[in-house]
């Protein structure tokens, strides 16, 4: 079973979740895919045994055969490259923005010339190793790439569909979120009872419902703010797996790069309760659906 941990904004405590349902699950996989700013290894600690340099195809121009047509730069969507013409006596030029590439191959396939061949470009590396019985593994974009999805499905590629991996996800609803969840089984989405919560919760809901991924909430910090999300989880059918207090504890100890789990007995019995909540939920939810399709 494939469980992301994902939040529609940044600061809800999704990674202390993910991390604190890891260590009380022993054996699991953990896939920090929060690449821009992975930080799940300053709590489980794991021994990064292997690293691989993260690459994406970009095109580059053989300057004799180009004849500066322009269809390459009219094929791509999204402006990579620029073609100058010739003129008068000055010669031709192509301009190719790495950056901008979503390594599509269009250019590549359809250059009429030939002129244009894939060359990698790297854009990250991927560690992996274990933290105990946690099979651990994270990417970790170069600074100042434009883009991390391509790095994001590199990690993806250490799913191992035989055993339950927990998917730390980027925050927010964009395209970086989009490719963490994509092949989850289940979302488990952290959030926070405050007016800007309840905005970003809705839209990230309303993603998982047009992804058809089933969700459930963490509460982070329940006794604060207001009853905006334990409205809207009602109004909408969607189940409180857990709620967490604003507990000064948790903070201290996550300040130290610690779990709760490691030392409250109390908070491991929650998370472990978690856990069985999630799978209930989804095997419920999956019944559910089998009986409308027979009838």
């Amino acid at each position: 079973m494939v469980i992301a941990v994902a939040s529609g904004k940044g600061g809800t405590g999704k990674t202390t979740v993910a991390v604190n349902l890891a260590r009380v699950l022993g054996d699991v996989q953990f896939l920090d895919c929060d690449v821009e700013e992975p930080n799940a290894h300053l709590f489980l600690k794991p021994d990064l045994a292997e690293k691989i340099p993260a690459r994406v195809m970009v095109p580059e121009i053989v300057e004799e055969r180009c004849t500066y047509c322009g269809k390459c730069a009219e094929v791509c969507a999204f402006n990579a490259i620029a073609v100058i013409p010739p003129k008068d006596a000055l010669k031709g030029g192509v301009l190719v923005f790495p950056n901008l590439c979503h390594s599509c191959g269009a250019c590549f396939l359809l250059c009429p010339e030939g002129a244009i061949r894939e060359v990698p470009r790297e854009i990250g590396v991927v560690e992996s190793g274990r933290a105990g019985a946690v099979r651990f593994a994270h990417g970790r974009l170069h600074v100042g790439e434009a883009m991390s999805p391509p790095l994001i499905r590199q990690v993806k590629k250490f799913v191992d569909r035989t055993r339950t991996t927990l998917i730390d996800a980027p925050p927010g609803t964009s395209c970086p979120v989009i490719n963490a969840l994509e092949g989850s089984d289940y979302c488990l989405l952290v959030t926070e009872p405050t007016p800007f919560g309840l905005n970003d919760l809705v839209l990230a809901v309303d993603v998982l419902r047009v992804m058809g991924i089933r969700h459930g909430l963490v509460i982070n910090r329940c006794d604060i703010g207001d009853d905006g999300v334990e409205r809207y989880a009602r109004d909408n059918g969607i189940p409180v797996l857990m709620r967490i207090p604003f507990d000064r504890e948790i903070a201290e100890r996550y300040s130290r790069g610690q779990s709760i789990v490691e030392t409250d007995e109390e908070y491991a019995k929650k998370y472990r309760g978690l856990f069985e909540a999630i799978r209930n939920h989804y095997e419920a939810d999956r019944g559910h659906q089998r009986k409308r399709r027979h009838g």
